[in-house]
């Protein structure tokens, strides 16, 4: 019952650019299946009304499709495809930014004994449940208020904070929970990462940013590993690549500058690299970026190098 009205809703309001008139929703509208595409997750949870999409997080895959959902509770480079999508029947997404300082707001309120206790170890940064109904329930009013900008203020905070705590006392809840933690392993790791993405283009020692995040150099391995997938260096060199590929978007024919401003002082290194990661030589790929591309919103042509928010791209 939820899922259908939610497909309606998705289909009706769905933008070029996959924004909303309510802050920090975005829906998705994708027409055919597409080809895997790296990104940035993003803080947030995506849930699936139609068609189906996978995830690739270092070396783990989420599949999810209608009446799933995907928390992302750090900012992670992904890669991402719809593998379920047709013009008559599109795949249709509805995302919500996740903001630390609304949960820690809620767990704040919260009585001794509301939230789930949190379990050993530190959770990944990513993770895919079956939605609830109460959860759908949720999105389905917040999506009704595109269409009541009457009410929009007032309501759309409360139904987003419903939707939060719906999330907190789920089966992603540690996960939800810890992104609101000052203190927890989620949070040092999402500090490490932060970092590392700030200066990815320098070299760096693990012991020196295993102490930044305020973990030893074994619990920061461990933690990290444990919520990306990936080791520290692995993550950088993910980064790395991605802004290069952005970069060649505008600098097609600076392959080797582009290069370096990432971080690699060796042109061979990079090339190596970046084919590994995206399929071809740089110069090859930056002519495909520079190549139009139709947007399965409205049928009309983008660049493949433009982004699109986070949200969208799960």
């Amino acid at each position: 019952m939820y899922l259908d009205e939610l497909r309606t809703l998705l289909a009706r309001h769905a933008r070029p650019d996959g924004t909303t008139a309510v802050d920090g929703v975005l829906i998705s509208r994708v027409d055919r299946p597409d080809p895997p595409e790296p990104s940035m997750s993003g803080t947030v949870l995506a849930v699936i009304a139609q068609g189906a999409k996978r995830l690739a997080l270092g070396d783990r895959v989420y599949a999810y499709g209608p009446g799933q959902y995907l928390v992302a509770s750090v900012d992670l480079p992904v890669t991402g495809q719809f593998t379920q999508a047709a013009p008559e029947q599109p795949a249709l997404g509805f995302g919500l930014t996740l903001e630390p300082s609304a949960v820690a707001e809620l767990l704040l309120q919260a009585g001794p004994g509301d939230t789930p206790r949190a379990g050993g170890g530190t959770p990944s940064g990513i993770a895919v449940s079956d939605a609830p109904p109460a959860l759908l329930d949720a999105a389905v009013r917040l999506l009704r208020l595109l269409d009541e900008p009457r009410d929009r203020t007032v309501l759309a905070p409360l139904i987003k904070r419903e939707i939060l705590w719906r999330l907190i006392t789920g089966e992603q809840g540690a996960a939800v929970s810890q992104l609101g933690l000052a203190d927890s392993g989620l949070s040092h790791v999402s500090r490490a990462v932060r970092w590392i993405r700030e200066h990815y283009a320098e070299s760096f020692r693990v012991e020196d940013v295993a102490r930044m995040s305020g973990m030893s150099v074994s619990a920061f391995y461990r933690n990290f590993q444990a919520v990306t997938a990936m080791s520290p260096i692995q993550f950088q060199k993910q980064i790395r690549l991605q802004e290069a590929r952005l970069l060649l978007a505008t600098h097609p024919g600076d392959v080797t500058g582009v290069g370096h401003r990432v971080g690699y002082d060796n042109p061979s290194q990079f090339s190596r690299e970046y084919r590994r990661q995206f399929g071809a030589p740089p110069s090859q790929d930056a002519a495909r970026l520079r190549s139009t591309v139709r947007t399965p919103a409205d049928g009309k042509r983008k660049r493949q190098g433009d982004p699109l928010p986070a949200t969208l791209n799960l």
